[in-house]
């Protein structure tokens, strides 16, 4: 398409046909342009076993190709229909805890079901040998949202597909008994049938089986996706394939998925009652962005306004909603798409907002839909163009799921952690992109390493190339303690980064929690760049040759580095130690050492992106806010041509 994307999941399903003239007559009003079909229509495709019904959506798809609406039809996998699950019910998934998951929701199945895959695949297959060649088909979309509700199953199933995926993975018991430790607490096994899932145990599991479960599960659910993949490029050749993401989600591993999809799409919800939402969707775009490997990717799903899981579900105010969808256009978006196009009367969501609300057209959010429509059918010129980002933080889903792991030194909140970074950056106007562990480096002046707790050895060397190459490289606490089997880095913490950091780390000390009294947190502080509180962490740090440029203040740290700077090749590397309030000063003290301009002060919550031949200036306060180009209302947003460099 030259076109954006515009329009969202559109259920005809749930309304008696007179409503579908209704919809196309809106839609296009609307300046829909592409439409997501049957996500959830599995029951209503095959009402029963093996006979299927396809007239209606031979009827709706034919009236929008018809209204020159494009299809991103779904594959209806997301949600088995009944009749399935009671004649099968080996497909339910189970808890750690030995609970079966019944039906009355959605995604009631387990990623490891043969019985499951066999009827998904048998629905795929018949799909595609209909609609496969359709001259209104522009995408396919598999399942939605993998492993939303089910991350792990611990069924009889899984367990065997479990053995099986050691099996691969280490070749002998030896090999694995080596990698999981299992001489401590007489944990050794002699053959792979002896092991299970790491079901509901009596304290802390062995760390390393409970991180190889979540790659297992992680690779079960990418095995859904490519189930049904394999059957639409074999039937629906050069029809690009994708499935949602969820933004920042700890239930797959982004980076591998990625590798199998045509284009990213991924579903972002923010919580207008939220002050920092504007930085956490800006961090989601960036992300996906980066996943996509810094092509388009598709905005697949986000709500008009209220959404309805939330204890209070807050509406989104006036120009919040174009703001957001202009800020994702801004940060490499191709398309703006919406759960859903009419709001359900009936179900779980019925208070979920959508582009069509209750009250129908004459409306705020129907005015604000079709506002939004015009103005994205102007910017035609943007699509397909790219970003390029000088700065990177490192991202990984392995370090994510370990420090979800009850014995750790101390919970840590890693996308906190990460966010913070992120913030300070998205607050200087500086763009970001994220990398995994072991990626390409060299396009880059700043990396940062906010708690990468575990990485193997060659993405340990790439840092080190980068810094020693003439990069800046930025190393956050509780990096590198693990190698990619768990095991701890002897010798001082950080391994090979301690002759690039220059320091080594000795022994992790974070504040206590808070008393059972309600007593207020003990805190440290930090002197000198960064000066001021640092709440959450501290360690034992040992120079090897770096500066100090920050010492801890008071108790057992007191006087100690919390902030160093090793001069290593003709580059620089730095060690944060702490997660000092002011971040800012010490992110302001590192930039100056890129070519990265420090950009004109904004006003608080303007946020400014340059994309292809555009400026996106967006105002996130509910103020008038003074810009280079003049006034910006309350959560307004300006979008000017560049003059051709």
């Amino acid at each position: 398409m030259d076109a954006l994307w515009y329009g969202g999941d559109y259920n005809p399903e749930q309304w008696p046909r007179e409503v579908w003239g209704d919809d196309i007559r809106l839609m296009t009003r609307a300046g829909v342009t592409v439409a997501t079909v049957g996500v959830f229509s599995w029951a209503h495709l095959e009402p029963e076993d093996g006979l299927f019904e396809f007239a209606w959506l031979d009827d709706i798809i034919d009236r929008l190709h018809t209204a020159g609406i494009r299809i991103d039809l779904a594959t209806a996998t997301a949600s088995p229909p009944p009749w399935l699950s009671t004649a099968h019910p080996d497909i339910l998934p189970v808890t750690a805890e030995g609970v079966t998951l019944g039906i009355g929701s959605r995604q009631h199945y387990s990623p490891s079901s043969s019985t499951y895959r066999r009827y998904a695949d048998r629905l795929v297959r018949e799909l595609a040998q209909r609609y496969g060649t359709h001259p209104a088909l522009e995408a396919w979309h598999v399942n939605n949202e993998l492993a939303c509700h089910v991350r792990h199953d611990f069924s009889d199933e899984s367990a065997v597909a479990f053995r099986g995926w050691l099996t691969a993975r280490y070749g002998t018991i030896d090999r694995l008994n080596e990698a999981w430790g299992t001489s401590f607490w007489a944990q050794r096994y002699n053959d792979f049938e002896q092991i299970l899932p790491p079901r509901a145990m009596p304290t802390f599991g062995n760390p390393t089986q409970l991180l190889d479960f979540d790659r297992f599960s992680s690779d079960a659910w990418l095995g859904v996706f490519r189930a049904e993949a394999a059957i639409l490029r074999e039937l629906s050749p050069g029809i690009p394939i994708t499935t949602n993401y969820m933004s920042f989600f700890i239930g797959g591993d982004y980076w591998a998925w990625s590798e199998e999809l045509d284009f990213i799409s991924s579903d972002h919800y923010i919580d207008p009652a939220d002050p920092d939402y504007p930085v956490r969707a800006a961090m989601s775009r960036d992300l996906m962005r980066s996943l996509a490997g810094g092509q388009p990717w598709i905005l697949m799903e986000q709500a008009p306004s209220a959404v309805n899981w939330r204890e209070r579900n807050a509406p989104i105010p006036r120009g919040v909603h174009r703001a957001m969808s202009l800020q994702a256009i801004a940060r490499g978006a191709d398309g703006i798409m919406q759960f859903q196009w009419r709001q359900s009367i009936a179900g779980s969501e019925k208070f979920h907002s959508a582009m069509v609300p209750h009250a129908g057209e004459d409306t705020r959010i129907f005015r604000q839909t079709e506002a939004l429509g015009a103005e994205l059918s102007a910017l035609g010129p943007i699509v397909g163009s790219r970003l390029s980002a000088r700065v990177a933080i490192l991202f990984d889903w392995q370090s994510w799921w370990v420090h979800q792991q009850r014995a750790m030194p101390a919970t840590i909140d890693y996308i906190d952690g990460v966010g913070r970074w992120y913030r300070e950056l998205w607050k200087m106007q500086v763009l970001v992109d994220f990398v995994r562990p072991g990626a390409e480096l060299s396009g880059y002046e700043l990396v940062i390493v906010p708690a990468a707790v575990s990485l193997d050895d060659d993405a340990r060397s790439v840092l080190d190339r980068f810094a020693r190459a003439g990069g800046q490289l930025v190393v956050g606490y509780m990096t590198a303690i693990l190698d990619e089997n768990l095991h701890v880095t002897t010798g001082g913490y950080l391994g090979q980064l301690q002759q690039t950091l220059g320091v080594r780390v000795d022994e992790f000390a974070p504040p206590a929690a808070p008393s059972l009294s309600g007593g207020e947190v003990p805190g440290l502080a930090v002197d000198g760049l960064g000066a001021g509180a640092a709440r959450d962490w501290g360690e034992v740090v040992t120079p090897l040759g770096a500066q100090v440029l920050s010492t801890f203040v008071g108790g057992l740290l007191d006087g100690m580095p919390a902030i160093t700077r090793n001069e290593v090749g003709d580059g620089r590397a730095w060690y944060v130690a702490t997660a000092p309030d002011d971040l800012e000063s010490v992110v302001r003290a590192i930039l100056p050492a890129t070519t990265l301009s420090d950009p004109p002060p904004q006003a608080v919550g303007v946020e400014i992106v340059e994309r292809g031949p555009y400026r996106f200036t967006l105002n996130h306060s509910a103020s008038t806010v003074a810009t280079e180009t003049g006034p910006l209302e309350g959560y307004g947003a300006r979008i000017e041509a560049l003059t051709p460099r």
